[in-house]
């Protein structure tokens, strides 16, 4: 018999306690849930405040006293959850009334504080930066609006961006020094990323220190001859606004992105030359003061390249290439060892596992191994020669924590195995604070050493567990459906009182995109909480993961390469048909909804699969590859030059004349990532087709379709409605 060590058996019994009390209750379950419930916090989990791991053994968390209204950056032991100090409190400080935002100099003696953000994208912001000394207490202001300030190794300097520029101001003088002067918008930026840096690769700082401070390595930016995107801003105005930026659409100019490095001591600037490549994702300091290692990819994003940069002379050499038949996902798994060979993740044997170089980009070890995916790297245990990992292993549903040898040996289960297990590591990887979640389990946040012994639970989220406790909750089936040849993971939720004998409509719910997952064993939130609404109205609601998803593979993943939108859709379109055979599905009754690519697939599906969808609902949804982003499109279709069957075959626009049954249409006009004009042309073509549809354009509304008050309220009691009058099933009235 296998043993259970003590602290998965603990875990484990928390978790039977949950789910037989969520059995016993099914029956008695009476309240209904509501939309006004859904968004105005009844079901909302309670949550850890968002921590950051500091030297040794201690965290801090940024807390907003109610009484007092201010703001305290506290610093916490792992070993305790106890707090230790208060580092600064808003009401002691002179010159500043709050902040909202803290980040540490390396020896944790300083501090930058930040407030009076103004968002510019999803990530990017700009604010008021203030330097504040621990010892003294004294605050100093480094500037206003400025973007991602950070200190200098030695502490002297702390550079920033303003203005598409970089500057270092020393915080012994308060001399400022001007790195670049060249920058303007909407043609050069030094040191920040452009949107579709910021959108698709995900960082916003691209300037960093070497480990002395003599050196600022940054990319810059030149989009001159990107294409420009315009949106306008209905705002409250008279007259709207215009927002106006540079925006690469499949197919056109990116911008020229070259690496920089300027030396602190002669305040000279050099340009870097990495050879031929169209982007530089990622730029990091190995532990060599002089090297650094840039990442470049081809514009195919096919070819990735490690470059080792001499910083004294200026040059670059070779130290890794990795090539694939269809693209290389870029991360932040980059890791440099004390001798500075490196860690580094990779999908080259067909699943996305951990290796070993040296400095010389020479593999020394497979680290782990199997039909599996790591999904996320943790970090390294120098003194342990040891790595701590998440991944799949025990199901691509589920999700574990996992500490491995350097070697590869003494691989060992630090979490729970099945549910979401995501770990928050202290910096020396000594403690973890794991997160865990299942379909049936609101989050558990509990404390663990780095040997996988749990400590203490810290929050359990048991009054959420009993408010649920007294509604119409449906339990998620999990399970898989043949289609096409490919065991697809599914889930299904049904009405509590499901009766085999009555036919129910169904409302299939999906996103789709490459390497996406929406069929996990984990706690969802608002849209659980819809999709169990629209159930105890009679409505069975379905999730089924197609090809083109995530965590079974590359070649699962990356069989939709040049062709988005055909092997999805064909999945369910196909999923669709064979639910429709169970005898109590109601086969005249089979919508489809979905966000953003989910939005395209819904689109799609009614459009394609008009013998079996007859309600369909997408929001924000891409309806063509060529109004989209290059980075993200050209990843899996090339460009449209090269593929233009790819992008047209499978564009909904181009199909606007199938629509048979009931679709509805939602946008928001201030969506800077999937533009409105997506909708629009849609909505052309419809009308084109002289075909009736219903539509919901939310102005000013970004991506998510979710400022102002009673946005998300409005928009789903829009959805409900439609979907109460549209999918309707006449058999059981």
């Amino acid at each position: 018999m296998k043993h259970i060590p003590i602290f998965v058996a603990i875990i484990l019994f928390i978790n039977c306690k949950i789910i037989a009390q969520t059995n016993s209750q099914y029956t008695s379950q009476t309240k209904e849930i509501t939309i006004e419930e859904i968004w105005n916090g009844t079901f909302y989990a309670e949550r850890m405040n968002s921590l950051n791991s500091m030297n040794g053994d201690f965290y801090a968390v940024l807390n907003y006293d109610r009484k007092t209204r201010t703001v305290s950056l506290d610093k916490y032991s792992y070993k305790t959850l106890e707090k230790v100090e208060t580092i600064v409190n808003s009401g002691d400080l002179e010159g500043l009334n709050s902040f909202s935002s803290y980040s540490f100099n390396n020896d944790e003696t300083k501090l930058i504080l930040g407030t009076n953000f103004e968002g510019i994208y999803r990530y990017s912001e700009k604010g008021t930066y203030y330097a504040y000394d621990i010892a003294s207490q004294k605050v100093t202001l480094i500037d206003e609006k400025i973007q991602e300030p950070v200190f200098s190794p030695d502490n002297r300097n702390v550079a920033y961006a303003k203005d598409n520029n970089i500057f270092i101001k020393n915080l012994s003088s308060n001399k400022i020094t001007q790195v670049t002067n060249d920058g303007k918008k909407n043609h050069v930026i030094n040191g920040i990323t452009d949107w579709v840096y910021e959108e698709e690769f995900a960082f916003v700082r691209a300037f960093e220190w070497n480990s002395t401070g003599d050196y600022l390595a940054f990319l810059r930016f030149d989009e001159t001859e990107v294409p420009t995107f315009s949106m306008d801003i209905v705002g409250k105005d008279l007259y709207p606004e215009q927002q106006v930026f540079k925006y690469p659409k499949a197919g056109e100019k990116n911008a020229d992105v070259t690496l920089h490095m300027y030396t602190l001591s002669s305040k000279n600037t050099k340009k870097i030359s990495l050879g031929d490549y169209e982007y530089i994702p990622r730029i990091k300091w190995s532990n060599d003061a002089d090297i650094l290692v840039a990442t470049t990819l081809n514009r195919h994003q096919n070819s990735l390249k490690l470059h080792k940069v001499d910083a004294l002379k200026s040059s670059a050499t070779l130290l890794l290439n990795e090539t694939d038949k269809a693209y290389i996902d870029i991360t932040d798994n980059l890791t440099f060892l004390a001798d500075n060979s490196f860690i580094w993740t990779s999908e080259k044997d067909g699943y996305n596992h951990i290796y070993h170089y040296n400095f010389s980009g020479k593999l020394i070890n497979q680290i782990t191994k199997g039909n599996w995916e790591v999904t996320n790297y943790y970090g390294f245990n120098e003194t342990k020669k040891t790595i701590y990992y998440q991944s799949v292993e025990n199901g691509s549903i589920n999700r574990g924590v996992y500490s491995i040898g350097l070697n590869g040996k003494n691989k060992k289960l630090l979490s729970n195995s099945d549910g979401q297990n995501t770990a928050a590591f202290s910096k020396n990887l000594n403690y973890f604070i794991n997160t865990y979640s299942s379909a049936e389990t609101p989050p558990i946040y509990s404390l663990f050493s780095g040997k996988g012994k749990l400590l203490r639970v810290i929050k359990d989220n048991a009054r959420l567990k009993k408010e649920i406790a007294e509604y119409k909750m449906s339990p998620k089936e999990f399970s898989t459906i043949n289609i096409n040849g490919n065991d697809l993971n599914m889930w299904m939720l049904k009405p509590l009182d499901f009766d085999e004998n009555k036919k129910y409509p169904l409302l299939m719910f999906q996103y789709s995109g490459p390497g996406s997952q929406q069929v996990s064993n984990t706690w969802n939130g608002a849209n659980d909480y819809w999709h169990n609404m629209l159930a105890q109205k009679g409505i069975i609601v379905v999730c089924v993961d197609g090809r083109g998803t995530g965590f079974k593979g590359a070649q699962f993943k990356k069989i939709t390469q040049k062709e988005l939108g055909k092997f999805e859709v064909e999945d369910q379109i196909s999923a669709a048909k064979k639910l429709a055979e169970l005898s109590y599905i109601d086969n005249k009754n089979i919508g489809i909804w979905g966000w953003s690519y989910g939005g395209f697939m819904s689109t799609n599906c009614i459009l394609k699969g008009n013998d079996i969808f007859t309600t369909a609902i997408a929001v924000a949804p891409v309806t063509s590859w060529r109004f989209y982003d290059s980075v993200y499109t050209e990843r899996y279709m090339q460009t449209p030059q090269e593929n233009a069957s790819g992008y047209d075959e499978n564009s909904p626009i181009n199909h606007a004349d199938k629509l048979k049954g009931k679709y509805l249409l939602v946008h928001g006009t201030g969506d800077d990532n999937v533009h409105v004009q997506n909708s629009f042309r849609m909505i052309n073509s419809l009308i084109e087709a002289n075909k009736q549809f219903d539509m919901f354009i939310v102005p000013d509304r970004t991506h998510g379709i979710y400022r102002g008050r009673n946005t998300r309220l409005n928009l789903f009691t829009k959805m409900t409605n439609f979907i109460e009058e549209n999918l309707n099933n006449e058999l059981n009235k």
